[in-house]
């Protein structure tokens, strides 16, 4: 397996643990180790050959969707932790999630998202099965694949 050269978003975490450590920011740094970590453990998992990515390296785009990911999971743990009225953790997970949602791109409005899809729908007509993997793949990244289903749903009934 080739050895990967550290990305700039990688570079970026690490920079910025060491800035957290010297501000004795204790949950800004837990949290960008976590988001280190995962990133390791997902170089690991690739060194197994059972695993589908086996030998490929670690890209940009495979970092920032385990960021999304952690993310992702921050915000549900918050919503649980809510209604197990337990708002002092839900309110970590959340600050955690704001943390890690610094590093990843902007993400589309529903105003953008909506032109972004009636662009396709011109191209491509107003089939959902046709236009939602053109638009999934089109926002990846930028957009919540349920706002974007929604939006589709919307502009193709």
């Amino acid at each position: 397996m080739a050895e990967a050269t550290p990305s700039e978003l990688e570079a970026r975490l690490r920079a910025d643990v060491q800035d957290a450590q010297r501000q004795r920011d204790q949950v800004r740094l837990d949290t960008l180790r976590l988001a280190l970590n995962a990133f390791h453990q997902e170089e690991v998992a690739r060194t197994d050959r059972d695993n589908a990515n086996y030998g490929n390296i670690l890209t940009e785009n495979d970092r920032l969707a385990i960021l999304e990911k952690q993310v992702k999971q921050r915000n549900e743990a918050a919503l649980l932790y809510r209604k197990g009225n337990r708002a002092e953790l839900a309110e970590k997970e959340e600050r955690e999630a704001s943390i890690i949602q610094a590093y990843l791109p902007a993400r589309l409005t529903d105003d953008e998202l909506r032109q972004v899809v009636s662009n396709l729908v011109a191209q491509h007509g107003r089939d959902f099965k046709t236009i939602m993997p053109l638009a999934a793949k089109e926002t990846k990244g930028r957009a919540e694949g349920a706002r974007v289903q929604q939006i589709v749903r919307e502009l193709t009934s």
